[in-house]
């Protein structure tokens, strides 16, 4: 009995072993999605992982990076796709106040500019369903183009509201920290 719950434990262990050492290499030959390699040049998956709430998931998120990957000491210098795959079916309107609530968590913008760029996510921001894709595409310098399903819906072409958005997910002081941990595991520069 002891040596066949040995001989379990052993290949347990070999299989957690293997998996962690193998996902790496899985999340680096994954293909962008179309709409994603139109945008970020060379794109490469640098992360992924979900996002649960109270225990019930949410969305699967992934972080797309280009050649120069993501680098927290410069989070604005290159381009940068994040895709959120939905879990459940959510308004567009509370998709857009979470992400307002965030940004005031992290101390992003000013209060009048959070209000303005809820109102512009909320113009933009369509109800989602249990697998509908929203990506954002960060701009440097100039913004954010968001895209549904793989089709564009919108830009909010504002830096500091860029850097405030893509901060709800790769900020140091991000709510969702295992998140951005999978998020950033491969997005260093190559």
């Amino acid at each position: 009995m002891l040596r066949s719950l040995l001989q379990l434990q052993n290949h347990i262990f070999f299989w957690i072993t293997a998996a962690a050492l193998l996902a790496p290499a899985f999340a680096a030959s994954a293909a962008p999605p179309k709409h994603i390699k139109s945008e970020v040049s060379s794109a490469r998956l640098a992360g992924q992982g979900s996002f649960r709430w109270f225990g019930l998931k949410i969305y699967d998120a992934q972080l797309w990076v280009g050649d120069n990957g993501y680098r927290p000491d410069a989070p604005t210098a290159a381009k940068l796709a994040l895709d959120l795959r939905y879990a459940r079916s959510l308004q567009g309107k509370k998709i857009a106040e979470a992400s307002e609530d965030e940004m005031r968590k992290l101390n992003m913008g000013s209060t009048s500019q959070r209000a303005n760029w809820q109102v512009q996510m909320a113009a933009i921001f369509p109800d989602v369903e249990d697998g509908s894709h929203l990506t954002g595409i960060y701009l440097p310098k100039e913004g954010v183009r968001f895209y549904l399903n793989g089709k564009i819906i919108g830009d909010i072409m504002d830096p500091e509201f860029a850097q405030a958005f893509f901060a709800i997910w790769l900020a140091p002081g991000t709510t969702a920290s295992q998140l951005r941990n999978a998020l950033l595991i491969n997005a260093a520069p190559r």
